[in-house]
């Protein structure tokens, strides 16, 4: 039956259909009154006078007044110019040391967040730089959490044993996620660390003792230290000494533990070389290597200490490149401290060999293009070399300080990667990782 339409109901008539150069003209209509509409609003706002501001009683006040205005104003200028980020780096976290040594913002900004006083202390270690480096922010953090395990409590809720891992792993990620939100963002090292660790709380027996499981869970951390960062170093070193010969001139870059460990490890078996140590702004870690480096072997190793902007002039008489890695991508590109892909292009278009010396445990099953998507943000102010003038100060509101951390070295820059399961192509990390990780 057909259905009959409610008497109170009515339709609309449909409206006709436009063609295309009526619906043009129409479009065209209202963007012109939209337009009229914009500069009547604009022309409303100039013509609003500001409100009269009260007389002060004395012109002392008033000078205080403007000159503590003044002062507020350059400094929110001065921080606005330090948060400004270009536009394709908008996405990265920025840097939380401007706000947390200003003493704006807290280490322990949540109140109910009961934290272990190592726990804070490392954190502000992270954050004002002076704990640096992939392995040494991982070992410090297995320390760290091996204090926290030893004087972990259970609470005093009527909890059973069996719940030991539960409230363990809480606490480790409650710790891991601080870290990584109010002092610096975590690295790939301490982010596989940091599996390990879960994977052996999770894997604790049910009803073992507590104090059976903080020394089981402390001799894991040491054992894992011990093997995938301290002996893993060492295997490198006996591998990358098949490659050095009497003679060689070897290139190095700022401050890397693995290629320290390897020009020991030469210079101590008898290879007779040179090195050119590379070192950048602003961090100039390199002077660090080179301290640490003549120390070890007492002066015995002939030493050339240069700037990036000097590499191709010293290029043409080196015979290898050694490069540390902050991680190794999947696909065989090596993240590293920034600077490190220039003298691997360099050194490709002049056909010396690029050996990487990265451990196993820095490997991330992630794939990795370019340098924008994943890095992380420096201090801005560690660029600006000497105080603005006055001159200069007008000029510095239009700057934009980016101070980048790390980049991506692709793949085909790369000869050989430096594991202590031996030294292999770049196409065979996929392979590794597959290995390690079935």
């Amino acid at each position: 039956k057909d259905k009959v339409a409610p008497k109170n109901l009515v339709i609309p008539p449909k409206k006709p259909k436009l063609s295309k150069a009526e619906r043009r003209a129409l479009q065209e209509a209202q963007r012109a009154a939209k337009g009229v509409v914009q500069k009547d609003s604009t022309k409303t706002a100039k013509n609003v006078k500001k409100p009269d501001s009260g007389k002060a009683n004395n012109n002392s006040s008033n000078k205080t007044a403007d000159n503590a205005t003044r002062q507020s104003a350059n400094s929110k200028k001065e921080n606005q110019n330090v948060g400004k980020v270009l536009g394709l780096f908008e996405h990265l976290p920025k840097y939380k040391g401007a706000e947390l040594f200003s003493g704006r913002v807290s280490l322990n900004t949540d109140a109910k967040l009961k934290l272990h006083p190592a726990v804070t202390e490392l954190g502000y270690k992270y954050a004002n730089g002076t704990i640096r480096g992939a392995n040494t922010r991982c070992r410090a953090m297995l320390e760290v959490f091996k204090t926290v395990i030893r004087d972990y409590q259970t609470p005093k809720d009527g909890k059973n044993q069996h719940q030991l891992s539960l409230d363990l792993d809480h606490e480790v990620k409650t710790i891991f996620q601080y870290w990584t939100t109010h002092c610096r963002t975590h690295s790939v090292s301490m982010g596989n660390a940091m599996t390990f660790l879960k994977s052996v709380i999770a894997s604790l027996p049910r009803d073992i003792n507590m104090e059976e499981a903080k020394e089981l869970l402390c001799e894991q951390i040491d054992a894992y230290n011990h093997e995938r960062i301290h002996l893993a170093g060492q295997a490198i070193a006996e591998h990358a000494l098949r490659k050095i010969q009497n003679g060689d001139v070897l290139l190095v870059y700022v401050y890397n533990e693995a290629v320290l460990n390897i020009l020991i490890n030469a210079q101590r078996s008898g290879k007779q070389f040179r090195v050119i140590l590379v070192d950048s702004r602003p961090l100039m870690e390199g002077r660090e290597m080179l301290d640490k480096l003549l120390a070890a072997v007492s002066g015995n190793i002939e030493c050339t200490y240069i700037l990036l902007n000097s590499l191709s002039y010293v290029m043409k008489d080196v015979t290898k490149v050694f490069l540390g890695a902050a991680a190794l991508m999947s696909n065989g590109s090596v993240l590293s401290r920034v600077g490190t892909a220039g003298i691997a292009l360099m050194a490709h278009a002049c056909k010396v060999p690029v050996l990487v010396c990265c451990e196993t445990y820095k490997i991330s099953a992630r794939v990795q293009l370019e340098s924008i998507t994943y890095n992380e943000m420096g201090d801005p102010k560690q660029l600006e070399v000497l105080p603005f003038d006055d001159e200069g100060k007008k000029g510095k509101e239009n700057l934009t300080l980016l101070n980048l951390l790390y980049d991506l070295t692709p793949a085909e820059f790369v000869t050989g990667i430096i594991t202590e399961m031996g030294i292999l192509p770049p196409s065979s990390v996929a392979v590794l990782l597959r290995e390690m990780n079935p």
